[in-house]
């Protein structure tokens, strides 16, 4: 398996009951990715992994890119086209970035060439921001380590997104909890972007509807 030029890295581990602790500690290759299309010409499939690879392709040759297009009654009523990419560390670790074309009549109609393109930039981006968690899926770790048992859980992420900031105040607004946030300034270890560790004490938060034994 090729590993990313960058050298970026990371490491996730589990413990039950979503007590999370997510460190740095590998590389990063591409795994395979999904372009789809309902209702359009199939050739859009290749317009858009080819301008895709025209990016992807400087930094590693083993890039896979599978097409799933829908037609007929299979495919709904609305016409259109996206492009999911994958990149995934050596220890298993998922980064991900998704564009997909405008539904009909609203706003300016996308390329399949500039969608492939912006695309894969966007992904090249969540590996450069760095972290365990991409920009998209940052608040979901947060509120599993809120939900989280009574003890202390940490998550690296890279850049927090504006998003991620509104959350930590709905999370502070619910349920009083407040992070101990730390910048982790990219280095010898660390690379990309400067990374942040993000610590709190989950509330304990059970199922009230759970059956007791």
């Amino acid at each position: 398996m090729c590993t990313w030029e960058g050298r970026y890295s990371v490491f996730a581990s589990f413990r039950s009951d979503f007590l999370l602790s997510w460190s740095l500690s590998s590389q990063t290759s591409l795994t395979p990715a999904c372009r789809y299309s309902v209702r359009v010409s199939p050739q859009m499939a290749n317009r858009i992994v080819d301008s895709a690879r025209s990016i992807l392709n400087k930094f590693i040759p083993d890039i896979y890119i599978y097409t799933d297009h829908m037609k007929g009654v299979n495919s709904g009523k609305s016409p259109g086209f996206g492009l999911s990419l994958v990149a995934e560390t050596t220890s298993g670790t998922f980064l991900s970035a998704e564009l997909a074309s405008n539904p009909q009549g609203q706003g300016a109609a996308v390329l399949p060439e500039d969608l492939g393109r912006n695309c894969a930039r966007l992904l090249l981006e969540e590996i450069h921001r760095g972290g365990c968690v991409d920009s998209t899926n940052q608040s979901l770790a947060l509120l599993l380590m809120t939900l989280g048992q009574q003890d202390v859980s940490k998550v690296l992420l890279g850049p927090i997104s504006p998003y991620t900031i509104e959350f930590l105040r709905h999370l502070k607004s619910f349920f009083q909890i407040m992070f101990k946030i730390e910048t982790k300034p990219c280095g010898e270890e660390l690379k990309g972007g400067d990374k942040i560790l993000m610590t709190c004490v989950g509330v304990g938060f059970s199922n009230l509807s759970k059956t007791l034994k």
